[in-house]
Parts: C-alpha cells; structure tokens; sequence
C-alpha cells in the first residue's frame, strides 16, 4: 500500500508517523498523482509544532511534483501521464500518492527535471514574490535578506541581482559566506556581530537599505527596522526565532515612516493565471540558468524526522527534497 506521513498531535519531529495511505477516486476536479519529489520547507515544521495549526489528525507538505495517474471528469487541460508541480494547499505532500486540485497545478518543462521542479516551487515563488510584488525591486536598490545562504534565500539574492540591486547578504557562517557570494550578494554581514545595523548603515553611506527580508522573526524585528532608510519597506515573511510580538505603529513613525509588510505567497497566486505565469517566470529563469536552484540534499521520506531536524538546527544550505 502506499505511504504517507501524518501527525496526530504537535511537538518535534517525532511526532511524525509513517502510516500506509491510498488516494480515494479523484472528485470532479482533481486529479490523482504520485508523488516523484518533495520539497521540504521550513513552513512544514510551524505546521508540525502547532506554531501554524492545523487540524489533527494532519497530513504535512506543500509542495512537490508528480505523475498524473487519474483524471476528475471536469478536469481540462492535463492527460494521464502529464509531469505536474504543485504548491500550497491541500496540505499533503508527505506521500506517495494523492489527489490534488487541477486548478493547482502546472505543467513541468522538458528542461526542468522532477527533483528541481520540487525543490523550486514554493522557496522559487517565494522569492519571485518578494522580489517582485511585495517590493518591486529597482536598479540601484540596496536591499537586506536574511538568510541569505538559505532554501528562500539563494533563490531570492539572485532573482534580487538579476533586478539590479546591490545585496547584503545576511549569514551565519564563512562558508554559508562564500555561497552567498557567489549567488548575488555583493556584501556580507555576520548575523551573530553585534554592530550589524551600523555596518549595514555604513554600506549605504548612511542612508539604510531600501528593503530588508526578515525571514528570522522575532529576534530580529526592530534590528532590520534600524536597517531601514526613511520611507523604507520591511518584508517579515518567516518566523525562524517565533512570529513578531505586536508594536506600536509609532516604532514606523520615529524611524522615518516606514512600510511594513508580512506578506504570504498563496494571496499572490490565488487566480489560476497567476500561478502559471509566476511558475513559467521561475522555470524561465532556472532553464536560462539566470537562477540557479541549490538542491543540495536528497533524502528518503522514511528519514524525514531526520530532515526536520537538520532544518530546525539550520545546518542546512540550498534546498532539501524528499524521495517517496
């Protein structure tokens, strides 16, 4: 029988069970898919703690690619067979097999393989967001990003280079450095050094950055609101340290009138020609070799406690896939 992973309850990464699954008969407009690669993201471990909840008994994962093995009798457009990408809800892509919204899904490029689509669809459309909608970046802008060596972050400092910014490039270690560098970030700040926001400020020649990607959370918050030149844009998108106590609006006001957004890919990509044209821009620019997707780490889905810890413990770089 095929398998699937499931919580019955929060905690860590033992909570997560391996349990035998099969796919009931598609409903009208889904279609049934196996599961050819699982893409592991850091959103997965908020649906597992509780931190995001979700109903229990849950399913977990948000994106993967796949095969398509049945057909809803309204579904257009897709064939039996058809290689397909998917991301967001439904959650369930801890598996072999499923059944997933057509509306949903996008058709994988001949030049994009199954463990790339995979390891590109939510870290990719992520950055593509961020880049693009939540601050349109500009030739010439200065921008932060956090976890610059990272699954979202390597996809989001080239997409920012390719866009004509200069970027800063936040990490943790020399060699997490060193691969920052070597995919867009023009400069490097420590994130453990105690004058990250005069050094950032000093990279500007005093001004600040004109947008800062917080993907850390709560410990970072008002230091990247330091980071900021007047009427600057800061994107909190991630909640590595816990999600952002509220604050007073003021904090925007004495700081030089400061946007602040906490932005989520799904409302970009609600309308089904969003989400094929968004897809299209990323595999575009992965094909053209413009980003280049990090798949650094390929792990059974039987191992994937092994894999939530690895990303909890932030040892990882680049993307993690699970194989079914």
């Amino acid at each position: 029988m095929p398998k699937a992973i499931i919580i019955e309850e929060f905690g860590g990464p033992e909570v997560m069970k391996m349990v035998g699954f099969r796919a009931l008969p598609p409903n009208s407009n889904e279609v049934t898919i196996r599961n050819t690669a699982i893409g592991l993201n850091f959103i997965d471990t908020y649906h597992r703690s509780g931190l995001y909840p979700v109903e229990l008994p849950s399913h977990l994962g948000l994106e993967g690619s796949a095969v398509i093995t049945d057909l809803g009798k309204d579904v257009d457009g897709f064939n039996l067979g058809d290689r397909v990408a998917y991301v967001g809800l439904p959650i369930g892509a801890y598996s072999e097999q499923r059944n997933y919204p057509a509306n949903g899904l996008v058709k994988i490029p001949e030049s994009i393989s199954n463990e790339l689509a995979a390891a590109s669809m939510l870290k990719g459309l992520t950055a593509w967001y961020l880049a693009n909608k939540s601050y349109p970046i500009k030739v010439g802008d200065d921008v932060l990003i956090y976890a610059a060596a990272g699954g979202v972050g390597l996809f989001l400092c080239q997409w920012a280079k390719h866009l004509g910014a200069r970027v800063i490039g936040i990490v943790s270690t020399s060699e997490k450095a060193e691969l920052a560098q070597l995919n867009g970030c023009t400069e490097i700040i420590y994130a453990d050094d105690k004058q990250l926001v005069k050094k950032t400020k000093e990279l500007t020649n005093g001004k600040g950055v004109t947008a800062v990607y917080d993907s850390v959370g709560k410990d970072t918050f008002y230091q990247s609101l330091d980071c900021l030149q007047p009427h600057g844009v800061m994107i909190s998108y991630g909640n590595a340290t816990g999600a952002v106590e509220p604050f007073p609006v003021l904090e925007l006001a004495s700081r030089g009138s400061l946007f602040v957004t906490r932005p989520v890919l799904s409302d970009f990509i609600k309308e089904r020609q969003a989400l094929v044209d968004a897809a299209d821009e990323l595999f575009t620019l992965i094909s053209k070799k413009i980003i280049r997707v990090h798949l650094n780490t390929i792990m059974p889905l039987a191992d994937v406690a092994e894999a939530h810890v690895n990303l909890e413990s932030r040892s990882t770089t680049g993307s993690t896939i699970l194989k079914p």
